[in-house]
């Protein structure tokens, strides 16, 4: 299964990448910022979702909002 972000580009287990767009995460009070550099993502069984750690919480992200690093 081929995961890609936002360009086309695969990513793999432990990648990291960039936010594209400011996204409310539900569950969080505060908002993710355009251009936050999230690290050590980890791939799911559906090739349009990642999971990664934001500060203590685990939150699970599209793809097409992702641009790797």
């Amino acid at each position: 299964m081929d995961v890609k972000d936002s360009n086309g580009n695969l990513l793999q287990d432990g990648d990291s990448v960039h936010v594209t767009k400011d996204l409310k995460v539900k569950g969080m009070s505060a908002t993710l910022k355009r251009g936050v550099v999230i690290k050590n993502i980890r791939l799911t069984d559906s090739p349009q979702e990642v999971e990664c750690r934001i500060g203590k919480s685990s939150v699970v992200l599209r793809t097409e909002f992702l641009k790797k690093a």
